[in-house]
């Protein structure tokens, strides 16, 4: 069918992979950094496109006939009636619209009412938050703002030569705060809650749909949010779930439909084939491995995944709740990490090594849980993260999760996703491929971890950390 290219614009690089359209086999790659710094909550969005072009340097996309996008979510783009930004970019990792977050959430009368809404609370990275933080702070450019654009939505609307039409797609719409995976409708109500006005939003594009094509011929597909994008890239289907493995924690399904989560502890996300992607955070993961191997003096997490692997399933009794930041779920803000079960034979470094990898694998099993509590089947669990190639964790995973643990070779599924999609766009447009679902690509390579034969050892392990929870903070789950 041809050769098509698929970019990932993160919040400190730009990654291009070229593949072919049929096979997935990827043909050439590209790579540049963002000319900005990565933890700066601002950034101009020109320095994306530099980026990108860096990238795409010594003909790496000469006879590419079409391109995915995939960008950091929870990015604000605010432009003015000209299409020029009032201000750089509000980048994803911005916390500073945690205020400004607990403000909308009481204005429409509290976390249901959002859930219900479109189907997430508002947290400090939404750009429903950062609208409503921009119109607090800097009133003057909120008053400009005439549309609002994600960076994947921005970039699209760049390489198209700014159209007059501007568009997004069903996952990075999910992202936003005010835009229902349930209804497959805005909320511009919300909108102007938070911003004070009305203003121009993206269309929302099906998976298949293309944004347009250049003057010089390429198509451009929908284009999508990075964790859609990874879970095209991933080749997820109905079943499976990701947990990611960063400083903080993440469990992300799969599902047939979006869910309203009352609680606020699922966001109700769209993916990028038509189908939904509940996730649920955790604030504490690999920080959790981190602060317990300088504890114990520890050069790095090998050397602790060394000394966990000479301890046993159980940890000798000890059990580590790990809400070192307070936690997000369960909803416990304020708490702090809990170390029990010291007795004489369990006060040694191997043990306290062990707990701290059953406690942050028990936390995201709980993750799980709440997912599976509402419908979600999770039959096969990709784990991702370089700290899932630790041995620790990958012998305590399986039993812990209860179901086939895979760990998938390091690549960037996010730009491998927005190819496949830009190949299923490019597809469609020629005929010669249904809008039903994606083209068919290999599925990564993966290194397989079966729960084993003993599966009762992980799921001691699992009421062992339960108890412990359940017994300091009763009812953090709600029952």
């Amino acid at each position: 069918m041809g050769i098509v290219a698929g970019l990932d614009s993160s919040s400190a690089y730009t990654q291009i992979v070229v593949c072919d359209a049929d096979t997935g086999a990827v043909l050439r790659q590209g790579y540049a950094p963002h000319p900005v710094d990565p933890k700066a909550a601002d950034a101009d969005p020109q320095a994306w496109l530099l980026s990108l072009g860096d990238a795409a340097t010594g003909g790496l996309l000469e006879g590419v006939q079409a391109i995915g996008v995939a960008a950091q979510q929870h990015g604000l783009v605010a432009l003015d009636q000209q299409g020029t930004p009032v201000r750089d970019a509000l980048v994803g990792n911005d916390r500073r619209a945690q205020a400004a977050a607990a403000d909308l959430i009481e204005s429409l009368g509290g976390r249901e009412a959002w859930a219900q809404a479109v189907g997430s609370v508002p947290q400090a990275g939404h750009p429903v938050a950062k609208l409503r933080w921009l119109a607090r702070t800097e009133p003057q450019a909120a008053q400009r703002i005439a549309a609002v654009l994600q960076p994947h939505d921005w970039l699209v609307w760049q390489l198209l030569g700014r159209p007059a039409r501007m568009t997004t797609d069903r996952g990075s719409a999910s992202a936003t705060g005010y835009w229902s995976a349930g209804s497959g409708m805005y909320r511009s109500d919300l909108v102007e809650l938070a911003l004070g006005h009305p203003c121009a939003l993206p269309d929302v594009l099906g998976p298949a749909d293309a944004a347009g094509t250049t003057p010089e011929g390429l198509l451009i597909s929908a284009g999508t949010g990075e964790t859609m994008a990874a879970a095209l890239g991933l080749g997820m289907r109905p079943g499976d779930a990701v947990i990611s493995l960063g400083a903080s924690g993440s469990a992300m399904a799969v599902h047939h439909e979006a869910l309203a989560d009352p609680s606020g502890l699922i966001t109700s996300y769209a993916d990028a084939t038509g189908l939904h992607l509940p996730v649920v955070h955790t604030l504490n993961a690999v920080r959790v491995l981190r602060g317990t191997a300088e504890m114990l003096g520890l050069d790095d997490l090998d050397a602790l995944s060394d000394l966990a692997m000479k301890s046993t399933p159980g940890a000798s009794g000890l059990v580590l709740l790990p809400y070192l930041e307070g936690e997000r779920t369960p909803r416990l803000p304020h708490t702090a990490g809990t170390l029990s079960g010291l007795r004489r034979e369990s006060m040694k470094p191997e043990h306290l090594a062990r707990a701290a990898v059953e406690g942050m694998l028990c936390s995201l099993a709980d993750a799980l849980d709440v997912m599976r509590g509402r419908g979600v089947e999770v039959e096969r669990v990709f784990l991702l993260g370089a700290s899932a190639g630790l041995p620790a964790v990958q012998a305590a995973a399986p039993g812990i999760f209860g179901v086939r643990v895979v760990v998938p070779q390091p690549a960037d599924y996010a730009a491998l996703g927005a190819a496949r999609q830009a190949a299923w766009a490019l597809g469609v447009a020629q005929g010669t491929h249904s809008l039903a679902a994606p083209p068919l690509w290999p599925e990564p390579v993966v290194q397989v971890l079966e729960p084993g034969d003993e599966p009762a050892v992980g799921q001691a392990v699992r009421q062992q950390y339960t108890a412990t929870r359940d017994q300091l903070h009763p009812n953090a789950f709600g029952h």
